[in-house]
C-alpha cells in the first residue's frame, strides 16, 4: 500500500518516542497531549512516514 520509507535507527527512535509519551498519559503530568505519541508509534511500526513521502525524504536503505 504505501511504500517503505523509514529505516532502522530512525524506526526505533520512532517507537521509543511514541512509547514515552503515551506512557506520559498514565505516569507522570497526565496530560492528554500524550496520545500524540500514537503517531511516531504508528509510523515506526508501519515502516512509512507519509511526510516523508511528501518531501521525498527515504531512511530506509535500498
Amino acid at each position: 500500500m504505501f511504500k517503505t520509507n523509514v529505516g532502522g535507527i530512525d524506526r526505533i527512535l520512532r517507537i521509543v518516542l511514541g512509547l514515552v509519551l503515551i506512557t506520559l498519559v498514565f505516569v507522570g503530568p497526565q496530560t492528554p497531549l500524550g496520545w500524540i505519541g500514537i503517531v511516531p508509534l504508528a509510523t515506526g511500526l508501519l515502516r512509512t512516514c507519509p511526510l516523508y513521502s511528501l518531501l521525498g525524504m527515504n531512511t530506509c536503505p535500498r
